[in-house]
């Protein structure tokens, strides 16, 4: 059972950091644009010494999107929020300041930690239960602490605070748009269920392409690189969904269970020269934009060869995708966005005779950001009724109406984990994707290079077609 309590007061640490003035905080206006946090209030904490109206010219900047298309009700809560907002300086890390602003805040208070994984362990170790409003709920941004053991650690720091339903381990890749169009094509569709197995599916790539380079980020990236901050944090639940079987319903625990027991099975097998790449962008351009050397970048250190694209091969070890590879592939600074997961089914195991034309296998496709649907099929004709040609059926699917982070946060705020991660999931990514970091580290896998604005490295297959 999960609680319902509403949150009163929205605590984020690490206030005036990238990803509040990025991502929060304009994922918070859109919530409350929406009417759908009424009465909340906002309060920021940070390192830097801001003044009060540096901070309210920050929340008033991100909102201000929100506030031109907002009914009355909106425009009220948006104005209502930034009026009332508040900045603190302290240091969350030191024994006493975290707990002495915690309580004197509204509860419940949700406490979202915008900060670096390690900075979050810290402010966690110092605090204790009975320092806490009641309804506390600790929200914690992905990676999830940075390897295995880290994770774990983490896990029982936050146990000690908080109930497991109380904590949110932010995945805003899963908005809850996103997680129901997967779930309904996957389940609402008697077609697809019986092709859905390795007797028909041939291989399933996951593929998230940037456009972006560094974009001032160099302090967490060159720490983190392409496999940690995509493929660990993002696109193994996007996997796991497409490859779990279907569950008894879509609340949080049937389907986290679902999640769980497909994560389980999951490994990356060893040779990982063979089963992984890696590579790093070299100087190029990205549209009319010129993109420096990756290396060159601010705050790069080049010796720690700092990935900034990375494709793995997954196997699920499970009755259902045995010998299926997923393919899962991120980077930046890439000539092309791609968004999208790639189901390709095997050949049909014999064309009569007579038929000619497209004998390429059959693919769907799965669009994230827009959410589209493809699905390439073999028609005859137009001209010769002899020759197979391919034509691709195209459907939009349900447009999330907010930004992830608002979607997230919403989630937050009425006490629903659906799109959190369960601490245990988070460990098992970890497991997952940790033996292929060491042999980064090592240097069993060579650090390849593609110029900035192509395709990534030329003999990557994922590097082709699209």
């Amino acid at each position: 059972m999960t609680s319902k309590t509403t949150v009163k007061t929205l605590l984020i640490l690490g206030a005036s950091g990238d990803l509040t003035g990025r991502l929060l905080l304009p994922g918070l206006a859109g919530l409350l644009a929406t009417g759908r946090a009424a009465g909340l209030k906002l309060v920021g904490a940070g390192s830097d010494p801001w003044t009060a109206e540096q901070w309210h010219e920050r929340v008033s900047g991100a909102f201000a999107a929100a506030t031109d298309g907002a009914a009355p009700a909106g425009k009220e809560a948006l104005a209502g929020v930034a009026a009332g907002t508040a900045y603190h300086q302290l240091d969350v890390t030191a024994e006493g300041p975290l707990a002495s602003l915690l309580a004197g805040l509204e509860a419940p208070v949700a406490v979202y930690f915008a900060l670096p994984p390690h900075v979050s362990q810290k402010a966690c170790e110092v605090l204790r239960r009975e320092q806490l409003p009641p309804g506390t709920r600790l929200v914690m941004e992905k990676p999830f602490g940075s390897g295995s053991e880290s994770a774990s650690e983490l896990n029982r720091t936050l146990a000690a605070l908080v109930p497991e339903d109380h904590i949110h381990r932010v995945d805003h890749f899963l908005g809850k748009a996103t997680v129901l169009n997967i779930l309904g094509l996957r389940f609402a569709n008697r077609f697809l269920e019986p092709v859905w197995n390795r007797d028909h599916i041939e291989k399933v790539e996951i593929i998230f392409d940037e456009d972006l380079a560094l974009e001032g980020r160099a302090r967490y990236y060159d720490g983190a690189g392409a496999l940690r901050d995509m493929v660990q944090s993002h696109l193994l639940h996007i996997m796991a969904l497409l490859a779990i079987d279907a569950p008894a319903t879509i609340g949080e625990r049937d389907l986290r269970d679902a999640i769980a027991t497909v994560l389980r099975a999951s490994s990356v097998a060893a040779p990982y020269r063979a089963s992984t790449r890696r590579a790093r962008y070299t100087a190029g351009a990205v549209g009319e934009r010129a993109v420096p050397d990756y290396a060159s970048e601010e705050g790069v250190d080049p010796a720690r060869s700092t990935e900034t694209l990375a494709e793995v091969r997954v196997e699920i070890d499970n009755w259902r995708w045995q010998d299926v590879p997923f393919i899962l592939r991120s980077g930046k600074a890439l000539g092309r966005r791609r968004k999208e997961a790639v189901v390709t089914f095997r050949p049909v195991p014999h064309l009569p005779t007579g038929f000619s034309g497209v004998d390429s296998p059959n693919q769907l496709r799965i669009g994230f950001g827009p959410d589209t649907l493809q699905l390439d099929v073999d028609v005859n004709g137009p001209g010769d009724i002899f020759t197979l040609d391919r034509a691709t059926l195209v459907a939009q699917l349900n447009a999330p109406g907010m930004l992830p982070y608002g979607e997230v946060l919403e989630g937050v705020i009425t006490g629903d984990p659906l799109l959190s991660v369960r601490g245990d999931t988070a460990e098992d990514c970890w497991r997952i994707v940790e033996p292929v970091l060491n042999a980064w580290q090592r240097g069993s896998v060579p650090l390849e290079e593609y110029d900035a604005g192509s395709a990534g490295p030329a003999d990557w297959p994922t590097a082709v077609g699209g």
